[in-house]
């Protein structure tokens, strides 16, 4: 049987025909879909920079289905529900690009850092801490670690707390020393607490040799020495503070009075006060040298008289509150509603304030109950801020 080649020559146009029609079909396609995927991402976008996060979602989420492969718009929109607070839909986004074979190392990185601060918003702490530590070694790794350090001061983890820190000091992320030395002064009241004494006093040393010109650090340990019975150590580790930490005395100055009638040397420590006071006034350290004058019935009246002299360098209504105290009024029967009247209105004065979120307490704290931040609290009472 011969082989007609009429066939061939009618059937290269048709071929050719339809391989082009085919082709024009694919590329109108592909133009399709390349249209709608960027249509729907900026629409996205334009609902997000109105402040439309609902909408924003919905758009993302078509982009998202027409382009699964894409990233980019995986992690806006996981960012998007971690913002509106929809913590397991971003969990389930950031696990599906952990998921994909094809995803690039800086693209899993990411992803495993957005996952971590899913967990994190969601107050997963120990699932957080886990992809946290997955960080290291990464360019998360400085992030990671200080969210790491919030979640150990959350749990009052001290000892894991106090690795962090020592791990970023090392690594130049930071002055972290006095970081380290309040995480040793933790430790150190948490044995002190169990009756471990001479534990809870090795701690507070290294935390004194951590960070030298700290406060708490000789603080602390000046308390816990008075606790063991230890004046002349007290007296020795307060005056060491002026010298480092000056503005700190005013936190010291009733344990340096009471360390001062213990071991017989009063005018010592009067004489020390009264220089302090002299280089920075302070209702403290007033009433400190005016609890040491008064103790003596021939300075008794000249100690009220220091109130006076207070106020001729500071308008203080506490000073003025004290000294009208001991006054005696031409209408003496009315003197005690005065004196409450002022004792109430001065209540506020007397407290601390932190400087980073404004939280007023009785007491200082070396760390604010509000926004949780370390040396937030000056050693001053609000009235003199």
């Amino acid at each position: 049987m011969e082989f007609d080649l009429t066939w061939i020559l009618l059937g290269l146009p048709v071929a050719f025909v339809l391989g082009w029609l085919a082709s024009r079909f694919d590329l109108r396609q592909l133009r399709a879909e390349n249209r709608r995927a960027p249509k729907a991402y900026f629409k996205g976008l334009n609902f997000l920079l109105n402040e439309q996060q609902d909408q924003a979602i919905d758009a993302f989420i078509e982009a998202v289905q027409n382009d699964p492969d894409t990233s980019e718009l995986h992690f806006a929109l996981g960012n998007l529900f971690r913002r509106r607070g929809e913590y397991d839909r971003a969990v389930r986004v950031h696990e599906h690009l952990l998921s994909r074979g094809d995803l690039s190392r800086t693209d899993r990185e990411r992803a495993q850092h957005a996952l971590a601060l899913d967990f994190l918003k969601a107050g997963l702490l120990d699932r957080a801490e886990d992809a946290l530590h997955r960080l290291e070694g990464t360019p998360f790794e400085a992030q990671a670690r200080l969210a790491l350090l919030a979640i150990y001061e959350r749990s009052r983890d001290w000892p894991h707390a106090t690795a962090i820190a020592r791990k970023m000091h090392d690594a130049d992320q930071g002055d972290f020393s006095t970081r380290q030395a309040h995480y040793l002064c933790e430790q150190g009241l948490a044995l002190s607490a169990q009756g471990d004494l001479s534990g809870a006093q090795a701690l507070l040393e290294q935390a004194v040799a951590a960070a030298p010109e700290a406060a708490r650090g000789r603080i602390e340990l000046a308390r816990l020495q008075r606790l063991m019975g230890q004046p002349a150590e007290v007296l020795s580790t307060l005056r060491t503070l002026g010298e480092r930490n000056p503005a700190a005395v005013p936190l010291a100055a009733p344990m340096m009075v009471e360390a001062a009638n213990a071991t017989q040397r009063v005018p010592e420590v009067q004489a020390l006060l009264q220089a302090h006071y002299a280089q920075a006034p302070s209702l403290d350290v007033l009433e400190a040298i005016v609890a040491m004058e008064t103790a003596d019935e021939a300075t008794r009246d000249t100690a009220r008289q220091r109130y006076v002299q207070h106020l001729d360098k500071e308008r203080s209504l506490v000073a003025a509150a004290k000294w009208l105290a001991g006054e005696k009024l031409e209408h003496e029967e009315f003197h005690p509603q005065v004196q409450r009247a002022l004792d109430h209105a001065v209540k506020p004065l007397t407290r601390y304030r932190c400087a980073a979120c404004g939280f007023e307490a009785r007491q200082h704290f070396w760390q604010c109950p509000g926004c949780q931040t370390w040396d937030s609290y000056p050693a001053r009472r609000v009235e003199e801020l």
